[in-house]
């Protein structure tokens, strides 16, 4: 279905984009390809194709937990920038009002 210059006109205008002449031009031709290749594949026979989520296989990634030790306090607020006067925990702007 090939677009027309006042089709194009049309989407910029709801976009709110001011094309100039070449860009009008451009986009007529362009956006027309896109609407072709989309029509190619709507006349594509897939009633023989399950729907699909994924065409690839899945398999689960993660890995099973494990209990570890966790970093020592002090050394992760080694590099903080502000820290409470026990040292014991980050400090950090307030983001609500009282």
């Amino acid at each position: 279905m090939p677009l027309t210059r006042s089709h194009v006109e049309h989407i910029a205008e709801l976009a709110k984009l001011e094309l100039t002449e070449d860009e009008i031009e451009r986009m007529t031709r362009q956006l027309s390809t896109i609407l072709d290749h989309a029509a190619r594949l709507q006349a594509l026979d897939t009633d023989a194709i399950p729907p699909t989520a994924s065409v690839v296989p899945l398999h689960n990634v993660m890995r099973d937990d494990q209990v570890t030790s966790s970093l020592p306090r002090d050394d992760a607020l080694a590099n903080a920038p502000d820290k409470d006067d026990r040292n014991e925990f980050f400090r950090v702007q307030a983001i609500l009002k009282e």
